[in-house]
């Protein structure tokens, strides 16, 4: 090991490593107790808080992530590693069985919507099974834009960025950054089309009209 790669890992701890994309030691015992208080206060609100009790989820969100911003709506069961990295813009909905593994910090924006089943996976681990027995892994962070809809059953991975406005359909595995504005689908997941004009006018037949 070079003389700076020792120093860098005598003096960040391994939340700092997770943190900034390096490889680190999940079973650290201080990410180990970040992650048990995490599954404690998720099995509070997956398992102990009816939906309608509305005041005592949002007390629990607010332990969960750190803040609450206005218009936040997290079906049960949702789940995460720590909670503490994401963070979420207004009028947010995510439908059942959301998982949000946040090793990496996750943005989400305004208006963003979740159908069920979706999964944003920041963790990565090695290929090499040496390295995986080791128990090293890495994170990278993913960012989702306003107004983007993640439909049931989308896989986001490491690293990924989906631009504002975007949807991406039902089952698609998102490995690499989606621009805004379009509609994107498949594993892996690919630019089907832009979203345009005619999109909104298909409401207007209801009389119903936007923007």
């Amino acid at each position: 090991i070079r003389p700076r790669q020792t120093a860098w890992r005598i003096l960040m701890s391994e939340h700092e490593k997770m943190l900034a994309g390096a490889p680190h030691q999940p079973y650290d015992a201080a990410l180990a107790a970040m992650r048990q208080r995490c599954r404690d206060i998720l099995w509070r609100y997956n398992t102990q808080t009816p939906p309608h009790d509305t005041a005592a989820r949002a007390a629990l969100l607010t332990e969960l992530l750190g803040e609450l911003p206005e218009g936040i709506h997290i079906s049960a069961p949702f789940y995460c590693d720590y909670g503490r990295h994401i963070h979420i813009g207004k009028h947010f909905y995510s439908n059942v069985g959301c998982t949000i593994l946040d090793c990496a910090p996750v943005h989400i924006g305004d208006n963003v919507l979740f159908a069920p089943h979706v999964g944003l996976y920041t963790v990565n681990h090695p290929l090499h099974p040496d390295l995986r027995r080791a128990a090293w892994e890495q994170a990278r962070p993913i960012t989702i834009g306003d107004d983007v809809w993640l439909c049931s059953g989308v896989i986001v991975l490491p690293g990924v960025t989906i631009g504002a406005g975007s949807v991406i359909g039902a089952g698609s595995v998102v490995a690499k950054d989606i621009p805004a504005g379009v509609i994107a689908v498949g594993n892996p997941c690919r630019v089907l089309r832009a979203i345009s004009d005619a999109d909104r006018e298909q409401y207007a037949t209801w009389g119903i009209r936007a923007g």
